[in-house]
């Protein structure tokens, strides 16, 4: 996939897109990011890229001119997203649709956003991380590309790893532990030893179902609406989360 970024910190960005599985999806070719700096655009002497909003109001608004030039630079095929607040919320299935392109460009704003026009111009998707504000759409770009990336094949080594990751299975994860097995006078479970798998899964799927029913409801509800091929023992323990009451 070839991800086009639009920013005036270009910057940021490297640590994540040059480090860790990010870093070598890169290097393997699965993955080609590019960074655009906006303010090379510019065609303003002080390289300014924002100006005053028309009718007032609070904050500079990052101008058409520097964007529109940077974009046509591209020559951009696909998708074109700009990360904003008033966006729909970022979900796993729109990461699975935007997985599945060949070419995405992000659009990074800054100050108290773009110019309208060159959202308009470009029929930009408006998408959001979340109901807050960041100082500017790096970071939410970051999660996207993060996210994104790790649907796309042969990034995380196995077609199925995504699909088994905390919420993508619709529960949380259960709890994780490793060596050495006492620590402080604190244990492993008993269970995750002895290499009985069918009770170590059992095991995971209590935890999982626990803790979901506790800190995410909403999901929680979700899963027990869905059609599910359970065990015998599986379905017990749903049974039995689903029936104790909500602390």
């Amino acid at each position: 996939m070839k991800i086009n970024i639009l920013t005036l910190f270009p910057e940021m960005f490297t640590a994540v897109t040059e480090s860790s599985i990010l870093g070598k999806a890169g290097e393997k070719g699965i993955l080609d990011v590019r960074l655009i700096n906006i303010r090379d655009f510019t065609r303003d002497k002080h390289r300014k890229t924002d100006e005053y909003p028309f009718g007032g109001g609070v904050g500079m608004v990052m101008t058409a001119q520097p964007i529109f030039d940077a974009i046509r630079s591209l020559d951009a095929g696909g998708k074109i997203i700009y990360m904003s607040p008033r966006g729909k919320i970022l979900d796993r299935q729109k990461i699975e649709e935007l997985a599945e392109l060949e070419e995405i460009t992000i659009l990074c704003g800054h100050y108290e956003g773009v110019d309208q026009r060159v959202l308009d111009e470009w029929k930009m998707e408006e998408i959001s991380i979340g109901d807050y504000i960041l100082t500017g759409g790096e970071l939410a770009a970051m999660v996207l590309i993060d996210s994104v990336s790790r649907f796309i094949p042969e990034v995380l080594g196995s077609e199925e790893s995504a699909m088994e990751e905390s919420i993508y299975s619709g529960l949380l994860e259960y709890d994780q532990y490793t060596k050495p097995r006492e620590y402080e006078g604190l244990t492993v479970p008993e269970v995750l030893f002895g290499g009985n798998h069918k009770r170590i899964h059992l095991w995971q799927y209590e935890c999982s179902l626990r803790l979901t029913k506790e800190r995410r409801p909403d999901l929680f509800e979700a899963y027990l609406a869905k059609e599910k091929n359970l065990s015998k023992d599986e379905k017990k323990i749903l049974e039995a989360i689903a029936a104790k009451p909500q602390i």
